[in-house]
């Protein structure tokens, strides 16, 4: 049977992700913690605000669905020997566009996906810069909350002409454009994190291609959200899926159509 979200635990995952991007903020606009950078092994950054929303994010999931483990970019990570028997997890970036965050550019967010059965079941993002949320998944529909207004449902523009493509920011390249230059794109916007898929959901724009790799949390609360408003997150020709034995995805296009 599917995990069904309660409107309070959907609400209770909504708080969470805005308590973790209100840990962000603090560093963001704390001068003399910006520069306070340290790097991984793979030689991405690692700030101190990504760390700080990790423990938020964790502490809240474990509380309210401790049955459910949780699977963070900045937690320790569960060999597949173990994780092979999960039904279910979150999949969690506390921090998503770490280099948009060093620029200083606000085009990062928080990640929470709920993982069951290999698929992303239901997602939430939270812009803090912009104090904007986006949730949803495909039995839930899609939606988008800005500070202070009501949440509007999401629906993707569903069109195969004069599409507008979102490009990464930081990693696009000629790869990307030739993927791209198989469909009718008459406009181009450029994102940081998983902004884009946002963009998608919501009309912003229409296709999104990444040839370059990207890790299971960066992807699962976006592909949700996009299935909610009736898009789609394709790896080959099949829905991309997770908990996999290598975490790291290949090149996926979201479509809007």
């Amino acid at each position: 049977m599917p995990t069904l979200l309660s409107q309070n635990d959907i609400q209770y995952l909504i708080d969470t992700a805005v308590k973790a991007g209100e840990e962000i903020l603090k560093v963001y606009h704390d001068t003399s913690l910006f520069d306070t950078v340290d790097y991984k092994a793979d030689d991405s950054p690692l700030t101190i605000a990504d760390q700080r929303s990790h423990v938020v994010i964790d502490g809240r999931l474990k509380t309210r669905f401790p049955q459910i483990p949780v699977l963070s970019e900045e937690g320790m990570q569960t060999p597949y020997s173990d994780r092979q028997h999960w039904s279910s997890c979150w999949l969690v970036d506390p921090l998503d566009g770490t280099k948009e965050f060093i620029k200083r550019n606000g085009e990062f967010t928080v990640n929470i996906a709920l993982i069951e059965d290999h698929k992303p079941l239901f997602g939430v993002i939270y812009v803090p810069v912009k104090e904007t949320l986006y949730w949803g998944g495909s039995a839930y529909g899609a939606f988008k909350q800005q500070k202070g207004k009501e949440a509007q449902k999401l629906k993707v523009n569903n069109k195969t002409e004069k599409l507008t493509a979102v490009r990464s920011r930081s990693h696009s390249g000629d790869e990307d454009d030739a993927v791209l230059a198989q469909y009718s794109i008459t406009n181009y916007v450029d994102s940081g994190s998983s902004i884009k898929f946002c963009l998608v959901a919501d009309g912003a724009a229409d296709i999104y291609y990444r040839g370059k790799p990207t890790m299971e949390w960066d992807t699962a609360a976006g592909q949700a959200i996009v299935e909610g408003a009736g898009g789609q997150v394709l790896m080959g020709d099949v829905p991309m899926h997770y908990n996999r034995e290598n975490l790291l995805n290949g090149s996926f296009l979201c479509k809007g159509f």
